[in-house]
């Protein structure tokens, strides 16, 4: 893994990481690193990423989960061989961390449900398109996989393992997504605040250490899309900027520590 390819996408980074390895672990860390890449959409210019993407990223992982330190530790092999081969310009992968689970008392069970099962009116609409998109896509797929079965070297059968990755893929997002629809608590924009942000809301912010701006469309943790500027309003972010107003300081914390950033604009 020599190219030093300018504009490299995330996909083509994951294929060229994934031939560098040898077979079986490249078998073994495909689906975490193509889940990684298909998170921020693979066209994505790798270069673009950022910590706080990273970061965001990894809240998606719960130390409950018995598989969360092998998944991670795939990925920042991956991230660490684009920082080598110089796709980005840092190493990311020390951005990379489980988050750690508190038990929270009984009597806020209810309240933290509830936040995290919120989803806007354009996030839930996207959900249902999307969930008619994934199931119309499905029979293809199985046709695929009736076609690629019909060689019996199943070992070396790399377009049946693809079909049943997709499969696999597919199966397990509707499943995310009709949980999601099931739950969902649809927030009633009409009554957010016009001078704090909130759910729903997008807001502007300004990095205080290089003035650069960035613009964020606070959502619930269901329709969290990073790569898009939706972020969860119970990432490092949304929990720094909720309640807070226009021009504000507010100080984000991230695992390789601490970024500050001022409200520029708060739009609903």
């Amino acid at each position: 893994m020599s190219e030093n390819t300018p504009g490299m996408t995330l996909n083509d980074a994951a294929g060229k990481f994934l031939r560098g390895l040898p077979p079986d672990i490249a078998r073994a860390s495909a689906p975490e690193v193509r889940h990684f890449v298909s998170w921020f959409r693979g066209e994505k210019l790798i270069e673009s990423l950022t910590p706080l993407d990273v970061a965001g990223y990894s809240e998606r992982f719960s130390a409950s989960d018995t598989d969360h330190a092998r998944k991670l530790e795939i990925l920042r092999k991956f991230l660490t061989c684009a920082k080598k081969e110089g796709w980005t310009e840092s190493n990311l992968s020390v951005h990379l961390k489980a988050r750690k689970d508190k038990t929270l008392p009984a009597a806020r069970t209810p309240q933290t449900q509830t936040d995290m099962g919120v989803v806007t009116q354009q996030g839930y609409d996207d959900i249902q398109k999307e969930l008619i998109l994934l199931r119309s896509q499905r029979p293809t797929v199985l046709e695929d996989i009736r076609r690629a079965a019909a060689d019996k070297d199943f070992r070396e059968n790399a377009p049946l393992h693809a079909a049943r990755e997709q499969l696999g893929h597919i199966d397990g997002r509707i499943k995310e997504l009709e949980a999601i629809v099931k739950t969902a608590t649809i927030i009633d924009q009409s009554d957010k605040s016009r001078s704090r942000v909130a759910v729903g809301n997008t807001v502007v912010l300004v990095a205080m250490n290089t003035g650069k701006t960035q613009t964020y469309k606070i959502v619930g943790p269901k329709e969290s899309d990073p790569s898009k500027g939706k972020i969860s309003h119970v990432s490092p972010i949304g929990k720094a900027i909720i309640g807070k107003k226009q021009g504000e300081t507010v100080e984000v914390v991230v695992p390789s520590g601490k970024i500050h950033y001022r409200i520029d604009k708060v739009e609903n």
